[in-house]
C-alpha cells in the first residue's frame, strides 16, 4: 500500500518458486505489482530484474551469497542489490534465523586446476596410515605429520611440500586428506545425481545450493 517493496524470504527453492510462480504470485500480478524470483540457477539480469521488482520472493542463502558478491564487486554496474527495501518477511523464521542461521555462507573462488591434480592428491591420500596426520574432528581439520609430509614429498618427487611453487598441490592434498579421513559419507554429505549435497549437522537437512569451499 506504501509503494515500498518486500523481500518474502523462504527456506528452499522449491517454496520460492512455488509462491512467486504460482497462484499467489498471479494474485499480486492481478493487482499490478510486480513479483520477481531469486535463486541460484537465475542468471546476473534475471536476479537484477528481479530485486528491482516489488515483491520479491528467495531464499535466505541466495540474499546472503548476493550481499557478499556485491561487497566483491568493483563496479557499480554489477551489483545486483542497488535498491533500498522496506520490509522482509520470514517464512519459517525459527529455521532461517536458528538453524539456518548456524551455517556460515562462504564465496570461493573457482579452481582452475586441472582434474588430474586432485586425481593425484586423491591417489596419495589412499596410501596414508594413522601416523601419517593429526585430526581435530571437533573443528573438522587435518595436518599431515613430519612423516606424512616425508611422505608426500616422496610420492610427488619433490624436495620441499611447503614450497610456494606447491601451494596449489599443498591444497588439494589437505582436500582430499578431509574427504577421506573427516568426512563422512550421508552423514555430512550425500551424492545425488552425480552432485555433493552437503548436510546440515545440526539439523539434518540437505543443504541446496551449497558447496565445499574452494573444491
Amino acid at each position: 500500500l506504501s509503494g515500498e517493496s518486500v523481500h518474502i524470504v523462504t527456506v528452499n527453492e522449491y517454496l520460492a518458486t512455488r509462491e512467486a510462480e504460482g497462484p499467489i504470485g498471479d494474485i499480486f500480478r492481478f493487482l499490478g505489482l510486480s513479483v520477481g524470483l531469486n535463486i541460484k540457477t537465475k542468471s546476473f539480469q534475471e536476479k537484477k530484474d528481479a530485486y528491482k521488482c516489488d515483491i520479491l520472493y528467495s531464499t535466505n542463502s541466495e540474499l546472503g551469497f548476493d550481499y557478499l558478491r556485491d561487497n566483491m564487486e568493483m563496479e557499480l554496474s554489477n551489483l545486483l542489490m542497488k535498491k533500498e527495501y522496506s520490509y522482509a518477511i520470514l517464512d519459517e523464521v525459527d529455521s532461517i534465523l536458528i538453524d539456518e542461521g548456524r551455517t556460515p555462507l562462504i564465496i570461493s573462488n573457482k579452481t582452475r586446476q586441472g582434474i588430474n591434480l586432485y586425481r593425484d592428491a586423491d591417489r596419495f591420500a589412499k596410501t596414508l596410515k594413522e601416523q601419517h596426520y593429526i585430526v581435530d574432528l571437533e573443528s573438522k581439520t587435518i595436518e599431515s605429520t613430519e612423516e606424512g609430509i616425508k611422505k608426500a614429498e616422496f610420492f610427488f618427487q619433490m624436495d620441499n611440500l611447503y614450497d610456494n611453487k606447491n601451494y596449489i598441490l599443498l591444497h588439494c592434498i589437505k582436500n582430499a586428506l578431509k574427504a577421506h579421513f573427516i568426512f563422512e559419507k550421508n552423514k555430512d554429505y550425500l551424492v545425488e545425481k552425480d552432485q555433493v549435497l552437503i548436510i546440515d549437522h545440526f539439523t539434518g537437512r540437505i543443504l541446496h545450493g551449497r558447496q565445499f569451499s574452494d573444491g
